[in-house]
């Protein structure tokens, strides 16, 4: 009868006697106690660093499932000149086939299941714990460090930045998942032979709908009522001034909750389907807009540039949330909201006479690497305080350092000279929109008109009313807080 020790003895042959499998062997042997214990050191949360999560599932784990492959090719097909005997095809074919003989090798089949079931759990585990990794922030974020830096950076300052990448980008369903994969492969293979645009392009096209993303969380039919938005800014004057802007935003409703859509999400009403033409792929001008009703009417509202035979339209898009909230998760400030954020959070102490407007004059130069930057910015803060304070440098040293960090992270968080973006690269097409993008105004001109003179309103009161602007201490507020 055929020992244990027979097949022990039989298997090692096979191995020994196949270049291929004994490869495929010492793969296996030298990888599946590392693997193992990594990804259960993962499991528990002793892993973060997002490289080592690289070396477990993209490293390890494919040199893992290929030294079992190579093992099995090499017993079955590349065994040599010498016969293994116990551990052949033609062994195993005949002994299946003899009833009488099969008790022989209850012992081999028992080895090959138990060896098996091992390898299904660790390479279950494998599958398991690598999908989660490659749907981790980590891995989208910090993996492609210089790459995706400018989104991780922005996303972490952003309003969801508790919600996973993969919640947005990727969603529910096989197709997106995929198309994500496919997409992830051609960047990996685009970082490491370095071919990636700088600046990234918004990923418009490769986006989910938007509408089966956003209103998973949002639902703008269910929206109603005003909101009351109050806007902190600092004047560049000697006493860093705070001002305010109060404005009453008619969020209004896409339907369900009021007699008709109203408001600003009037836009998104399932009665209300718009589609418009912008001029190139960042969206900044629209040259037509159309309007479409349920009952089959159309309104189409043009610029002069659209109606002249050299109008160049490239895109058609439904309009949907990201047409307004292009920026919603990775969002980036003009110089001046990040300096009053900073002020606002005390980051940069507003007791520094012209801080708001010497750190503004600073941030706003070019600098080729962040590492010039933050020594300018640095150095010019001291220098500009030392000259024309000098007893304010002497007395509150700590103070003129706190507002140097909170400076030099106002421009971290915005610029990123290694992938060109600067202060104005990503605009933000909610509101008034900024320096390089007129926001709700690349609509709301006056300019888009019907053929019968029909204009699309620019007036100021469809979507707020402005009751205070840049006031110090607005009697609104005092008002509205019970005479504060």
């Amino acid at each position: 009868m055929v020992q244990l020790t027979d097949i022990v003895s039989a298997f090692a042959k096979g191995i020994a006697r196949s270049k291929v499998s004994l490869i495929g062997a010492m793969l296996t042997t030298i990888i599946f106690p590392l693997l193992l214990g990594s990804i259960l050191l993962d499991m528990f949360g002793y892993i973060t660093n997002p490289y080592f999560g690289f070396a477990i599932y993209m490293v390890m784990g494919p040199l893992f499932i290929l030294g079992l492959i190579m093992v099995t090719l090499g017993l079955l097909f590349f065994k040599g000149k010498v016969d293994v005997g116990l551990f052949t095809l033609e062994y195993l074919r005949e002994q299946f086939n003899d009833p009488a003989r099969f008790t022989r090798i209850r012992k081999l089949v028992f080895l090959g299941v138990f060896l098996t079931c091992v390898n299904l759990f660790v390479m279950g585990l494998l599958a398991y714990s690598g999908y989660h990794y490659m749907e981790s922030v980590g891995f989208c974020g910090q993996f492609c460090h210089t790459v995706m830096n400018p989104e991780y950076t922005a996303y972490k300052n952003s309003p969801h930045s508790r919600v996973a990448c993969v919640e947005c980008h990727i969603g529910s369903g096989a197709q997106w998942f995929v198309k994500s994969k496919i997409s992830g492969s051609r960047q990996l293979v685009a970082v490491a032979l370095g071919t990636y645009p700088t600046p990234i392009e918004s990923p418009v096209h490769g986006l989910r709908p938007a509408r089966e993303t956003c209103e998973e969380c949002h639902r703008p039919e269910l929206f109603h009522g005003e909101k009351l938005v109050i806007l902190d800014k600092y004047r560049a004057d000697e006493a860093n001034t705070k001002v305010a802007s109060v404005l009453l935003m008619k969020i209004g409703s896409a339907g369900d909750r009021a007699v008709s859509s109203h408001g600003i999400h009037w836009h998104v009403a399932p009665e209300n389907s718009i589609s418009y033409r912008a001029t190139d792929h960042t969206r900044k001008e629209i040259s037509e807009v159309t309007l479409s009703r349920p009952d089959g009417s159309r309104k189409v509202y043009r610029t002069d540039l659209a109606q002249k035979a050299g109008g160049t339209e490239v895109e058609t898009r439904i309009m949907d949330c990201i047409d307004c909230h292009n920026r919603p998760s990775h969002v980036y400030l003009t110089p001046e909201q990040a300096l009053d954020r900073k002020i606002q959070e005390g980051a940069i102490p507003a007791e520094l006479p012209y801080i708001k407007r010497q750190a503004l004059e600073i941030v706003t130069a070019k600098f080729t690497t962040v590492e010039g930057a933050r020594t300018a910015i640095a150095t010019q803060l001291k220098n500009w305080y030392q000259k024309n304070y000098p007893e304010l440098t002497r007395s509150k040293g700590g103070v003129l350092e706190q507002a140097v960090k909170g400076v030099q992270a106002a421009y971290e968080e915005n610029v990123f000279p290694a992938m060109k973006i600067d202060w104005n690269t990503y605009t933000n097409h909610i509101g008034h929109g900024e320096t390089f993008d007129a926001g709700c105004f690349r609509c709301h001109d006056g300019n888009h008109k019907t053929d019968t003179g029909e204009v699309i309103s620019a007036d100021c009161n469809t979507c707020h009313s402005i009751l205070a602007e840049d006031e110090m201490n607005p009697q609104i507020l005092k008002t509205l807080r019970g005479g504060e």
